[in-house]
């Protein structure tokens, strides 16, 4: 995070020690890619709606109101107050928020389906990343909220395994989960080597007796090394790789490698990915603020997706999966104002518009952060973002990552897809599909199909040794104890 300047960490504060224990966030949470916007009016609202939900419910079912979050009628509660706010964008009904049998049923009901999480992420033990902690102790220095020197100490051990397992296969309906990471121009600020990745992938399949978890290896094209460190990445049996275009996406200010997708340099690294039998090329996209264009002008043109459509059309045996949609990450009521008055969103747009202007069918779009945001931002921009990509894309060409843990557990993104539907009207005027029921062919090919027919995993097979797994009865006995979901995020916030 060294590219913030002191005003900007002065302006932030670390979600899970000050957040409310909510069932979905109630303002934007970031990770060390970008700095959040401060909780916006409608998010205001969606608090308050949802504070008065659990403060009439919770009593009548003698629960506490934290107690309360962590159910289901807790969660659907969420969506109710969402939909208080924004308009009804969410099929959920007040019944199910004051009945948790009923929340219960649907909860369980939807619990098996098939999900597989392409993006999530942990930090190495020996993590030295640490402006995730030394930001949180200057800001508990500066005083800005007590409550952090209170606390005590301010530990990185939530951004590590143990928490991400909790998060990621037991307070979550996640199936199999993909470890990414990111890379830096600094070895030791690696989020996880390649290599650490590879060994998680080992353990956790070796623990839980089934697929349940693939690994990315990262690439870095044009920097001093780039392809002896592919090869030896590739050694390491990755199902995917994976590269930022930014180059060091933690350390902006002094990032000396960025690349392009269409490059002759980036080509001689997918001749070798496409040797080693690997299909599909992961590429950090977007999540790039106007403002960032002024403070890294020698970045700006690297985080666009014009260097897509070539690379898609020259490699055609790749896939190439552009993570965050490209979104540009502008502030939400400013990017739905932009579509509703011109049908454009920036960057997503352009992503879903090349399939039809190229004629390639190799495309394909990782939700990430774009989804989490939007959702609890300006869910009508959420939509209006499903239905351009299901569009341009197909509905089997999106695919679901949830950039977990720094967002917490993605059980609310996944409760949020399922809900969701996008309105009549912005149907009619856009000519978007619905996106259906939560287990309809258009969801259950976003959360699951379209990563397994990437990735060659049978989603049948997959289902059925996860349910009868070490994981799965790890998640029984934690359900049957009485399940208690942390509610919490890891990165950070905006005060306002």
């Amino acid at each position: 995070m060294r590219w913030l300047t002191d005003e900007d960490r002065s302006n932030l504060t670390p979600a899970e020690r000050c957040e409310p224990r909510t069932p979905l966030p109630v303002r934007m949470v970031a990770s060390e890619e970008y700095a959040p916007l401060p909780q916006t009016a409608k998010q205001r609202e969606t608090e308050r709606r949802l504070y008065a939900i659990a403060d009439e419910v919770a009593p009548k079912l003698g629960l506490s109101r934290r107690r309360f979050f962590q159910t289901s009628a807790g969660m659907a509660a969420g969506f109710l107050a969402l939909n208080g706010a924004f308009g009804r964008l969410f099929d959920v009904g007040a019944a199910e928020a004051a009945t948790p049998e009923m929340a219960e049923a649907r909860a369980g009901a939807l619990s098996g389906q098939f999900i597989m999480d392409m993006h999530t992420h942990f930090l190495r033990d020996d993590t030295r990343l640490t402006s995730f902690v030394r930001l949180r102790e200057s800001v508990a220095a500066q005083g800005w909220n007590p409550q952090l020197s209170e606390a005590g100490e301010q530990t990185i051990e939530d951004l590590k395994f143990e928490n991400y397992f909790k998060e990621i296969y037991l307070d979550s309906d996640t199936k199999i989960a993909l470890i990414s990471s990111a890379p830096s121009d600094i070895p030791e600020d690696w989020f996880l080597t390649n290599r650490q990745m590879a060994e998680a992938k080992a353990r956790v399949n070796r623990e839980a007796g089934s697929l349940r978890m693939m690994s990315h290896a990262i690439m870095r094209p044009g920097a001093p090394g780039w392809l002896e460190d592919l090869d030896a990445a590739l050694a390491l049996r990755p199902d995917s790789v994976k590269g930022y275009t930014v180059g060091d996406n933690t350390h902006k200010e002094t990032a000396r490698w960025p690349w392009r997708m269409d490059s002759e340099e980036t080509y001689r690294g997918y001749e070798r990915i496409a040797a080693a039998g690997i299909r599909n090329v992961c590429v950090h996209k977007g999540l790039w603020g106007r403002q960032l264009d002024q403070r890294f002008p020698h970045l700006a043109p690297h985080a666009r997706v014009d260097d897509v459509a070539k690379a898609a059309k020259d490699w055609p045996q790749l896939n190439f999966v552009i993570y965050h949609a490209g979104y540009r990450l502008d502030d939400p009521e400013w990017a739905l104002a932009q579509f509703e008055r011109t049908g454009r969103i920036d960057w997503v747009t352009d992503l879903a518009e090349i399939p039809a202007r190229h004629g390639v069918s190799n495309v394909h779009a990782d939700l990430g952060q774009i989804f989490a945001q939007t959702l609890v931002a300006q869910p009508r921009l959420c939509a209006a973002i499903m239905g351009q990509l299901v569009r341009g894309l197909g509905a089997d060409h999106v695919c679901w990552g949830t950039d977990a843990v720094w967002t917490g557990s993605p059980q609310w993104q996944i409760e949020g897809l399922r809900r969701l539907e996008i309105p009549e009207e912005m149907q009619r005027t856009h000519g978007f599909a619905a996106l259906g029921a939560a287990d309809g062919p258009v969801k259950s090919a976003i959360f699951g199909g379209n990563n397994a027919r990437l990735y060659g995993v049978d989603p049948s097979a997959a289902t059925a040794a996860a349910t009868g797994d070490r994981f799965s009865a790890r998640r029984r006995d934690y359900v049957a104890a009485g399940a208690q979901p942390s509610n919490r995020r890891y990165g950070f916030v905006a005060p306002g």
